[in-house]
């Protein structure tokens, strides 16, 4: 068999942005938990991230099943960490909020480019 000349090398910005998706989910998660009463909090802290994670699935991974250029996935991609971003910001924590934040974009920032010098 010869090696596929399409396979990628996964980099660490690649690691850092699923562990930035991650901590997105779990933090949509845990806001909708914390920041609202029962019975909504229920109904939040398990729909917040059910929607942000269909929204990654469909138009932003790398399996996605709409195919979007790279501004529409940027898009998609900003409004997830603008999320988790003003999640953070409720619940009281604006240094968490900010360090993902800059981390996030900076992280986007370098994957945009790389993904439009291809």
């Amino acid at each position: 068999m010869t090696a596929s000349t399409t396979s990628r090398t996964i980099g660490v910005n690649d690691v850092l942005r699923l562990v930035l998706e991650l901590f997105a989910f779990v933090t949509l998660g845990v806001w909708g938990f914390v920041a609202f009463a029962f019975p909504l909090n229920i109904a939040v802290g398990i729909g917040a991230p059910m929607l942000a994670i269909l929204l990654w699935g469909l138009f932003r991974s790398p399996r996605a099943v709409f195919s979007v250029d790279v501004y529409g996935k940027s898009l998609v991609e900003l409004l997830v960490v603008a999320a988790a971003t003003l999640a953070w910001l409720d619940l009281g924590q604006p240094i968490v909020a900010a360090v993902y934040a800059v981390v996030a974009v900076v992280s986007g920032v370098i994957a945009g480019r790389r993904e439009l010098a291809r």
